[in-house]
C-alpha cells in the first residue's frame, strides 16, 4: 500500500517515537515499509512522499493512533462514561489491524491492550448487569409496595380518603421505574384487581346510599303530605296528637341527601308551624273570651272566704254548695288566672273538710274506746311501777329504786300522751 500524508491524528501531535519504530519496523531504499513481528517481517506499505525515516514515522504514528484510541476509551470505561459497544468496535478494528497490519509498532503490546480493554468491557458489562439488576430490584420493590398498599385499601370504607390515595398510587405506578416485564405484569394485575374491587364496592355503597336516600325522600314526602293536610285542621287536640306521631315517624325515617333532607324538613316544619300557630292563636282568642269570668269567680271566692273561720260545719257546707254551683255555672277562666282564682275557693273547701274530719274523729265511738283503753293500760302500768318504787324505797333497795324510777320515767310520758289523745274526743 502506497502511503502519503493525510489528516491530522492525535498521535501526529506528539513527537514520533523513532526508536520504537526502528525496533518494530524498517524501510527499504525503494520505500517499502516492513513490520517486524518476532522473527517475521510483514510488508505494511510503500512510502513515496519523503525520506525513509519519515515513512517509518508515518506508519509508527498509525500504531500510536490506535493505542491512543484504546487508552482514551479504556479511561472513559473506568470513569463510567464509555460505551462498551464503541469499545468492542475498536477492539475489532485493532484485531483486524493485527491480522493485516498497516502500521509499525509493538504487536504484543497492542494485543495486551486489546485484552485489557476486553477485560474492562467485561467488567463494565458485569457492573452494568449488577446495576440493572439492582434497578430492577428497586423497581420491583417500589411497585410491590404500591400494590401492597393498594390491596390494603381494597376493603376500605373511608371512600374519599381511600379513593384519593388509590389515584395517587396509580400516578406513582406510572412514574415508577420498570423491572422485568413478567413480574411487573403480575403486579399490575394485583394492583388493577385491588382498584377494581374498591371501585366495585364504592359503587355498590353509593348505589345503596342513593336507593336509601330515595326511599327516605319518599317516606318523608308521605309524612309531609299528611302534615300539609293537617296544617289547616281546627281539631286542635287530635291534630296536635297527629303531629306528634308524624314527628316520631320523621325521626325514625332514614336520612335523605343533606340538601334534600333540609328542604323536606323545611316543608314539614312550615306545615307544623302553620297548624300550631293557628292553634295558639285560637287558644289566645279563647282565653281572652274567658277573661270576664275572672271577676265573677273572684266575687264567689270572696263570698266563700267570708265563711271563715268555720264554726258551724252544716251551715258552711250548705253555703259552700251554693257557691260551688254558681262557680261551675260561670265557666272556666284564662289559664294564667286559674291557679290564683281557684286556689282561693280551694282553701275554704279544705278548711271545711278539715273541720268535718275533726268532728267525725270525735264522734267515732270505736276510736274513743281505743283511746280510753290505751289510757287505762298506761295508767295501770304507772300505778304498778309507783307501788314498786315505794316498796323499793321502804326496803332501802337502791338497785330496785333505780330500776323502778327508770321504768316510771319511760311510762309516765306515754300516759300523758294517751290522755291528750283522749281529750280530743272530749273525754
Amino acid at each position: 500500500m502506497t502511503a502519503t500524508p493525510g489528516g491530522i491524528t492525535p498521535a501526529m501531535l506528539a513527537p514520533a517515537r523513532t526508536s520504537d519504530a526502528r525496533r518494530f519496523g524498517r524501510v527499504e531504499p525503494d520505500g517499502t515499509v516492513y513490520l517486524i513481528r518476532g522473527t517475521d517481517e510483514v510488508r505494511v506499505g510503500q512510502w513515496v512522499a519523503g525520506t525513509p525515516e519519515q515513512g517509518l514515522a508515518f506508519y509508527a504514528r498509525r500504531y500510536d493512533d490506535l493505542m491512543v484510541e484504546i487508552d482514551l476509551l479504556a479511561r472513559r470505561l473506568r470513569e463510567g462514561r464509555g460505551s462498551t459497544e464503541d469499545a468492542q468496535t475498536l477492539i475489532a478494528k485493532a484485531k483486524a489491524a493485527l491480522a493485516t497490519p498497516d502500521f509499525v509498532g509493538d504487536c504484543e503490546a497492542l494485543t495486551r491492550r486489546c485484552d485489557e480493554l476486553s477485560a474492562s468491557i467485561e467488567s463494565r458489562r458485569v457492573a452494568a448487569q449488577a446495576e440493572k439488576a439492582a434497578r430492577k430490584t428497586q423497581a420491583a420493590a417500589r411497585r410491590t409496595a404500591i400494590v401492597v398498599e393498594a390491596e390494603s385499601l381494597a376493603d376500605a370504607t373511608n371512600w374519599k380518603v381511600a379513593g384519593d390515595r388509590l389515584r395517587d398510587l396509580l400516578e406513582e405506578w406510572k412514574t415508577a421505574p420498570h423491572g422485568d416485564k413478567g413480574p411487573e405484569q403480575a403486579l399490575w394485575k394485583r394492583f388493577s384487581a385491588a382498584r377494581s374491587n374498591f371501585e366495585r364496592r364504592r359503587k355498590q355503597h353509593f348505589s345503596q346510599v342513593d336507593a336509601e336516600r330515595k326511599e327516605a325522600s319518599s317516606a318523608k314526602e308521605s309524612i309531609i303530605s299528611e302534615a300539609e293536610k293537617l296544617a289547616t285542621s281546627t281539631d286542635w287536640v287530635n291534630g296536635a296528637k297527629a303531629f306528634r306521631t308524624l314527628v316520631d315517624r320523621w325521626k325514625l325515617a332514614p336520612r335523605a341527601q343533606r340538601s334534600a333532607d333540609d328542604r323536606l324538613w323545611a316543608r314539614f316544619k312550615a306545615a307544623q308551624d302553620s297548624f300550631f300557630d293557628a292553634k295558639n292563636a285560637a287558644a289566645t282568642e279563647a282565653e281572652e273570651a274567658l277573661r270576664p269570668n275572672v271577676e265573677a269567680k273572684a266575687a264567689l271566692a270572696a263570698e266563700a272566704e267570708g265563711l271563715l273561720p268555720i264554726t258551724d260545719a252544716k251551715a258552711a257546707k250548705a253555703a259552700l254548695r251554693s257557691i260551688q254551683s254558681r262557680w261551675d255555672a260561670v265557666g272556666d277562666v284564662p289559664r294564667a288566672e286559674r291557679e290564683r282564682v281557684e286556689g282561693r275557693l280551694r282553701k275554704v273547701e279544705e278548711a271545711l273538710r278539715a273541720l268535718e274530719a275533726d268532728r267525725w274523729k270525735k264522734d267515732n265511738p270505736e276510736a274513743r274506746a281505743r283511746a280510753e283503753a290505751t289510757v287505762a293500760a298506761f295508767q295501770i302500768s304507772v300505778d304498778k311501777l309507783s307501788k314498786e318504787l315505794a316498796n323499793a324505797k321502804a326496803k332501802a333497795n337502791d338497785a330496785a329504786v333505780t330500776k323502778a324510777e327508770n321504768a316510771l320515767a319511760s311510762s309516765q310520758p306515754l300516759l300523758e300522751a294517751a290522755k291528750r289523745a283522749l281529750e280530743e274526743f272530749g273525754g
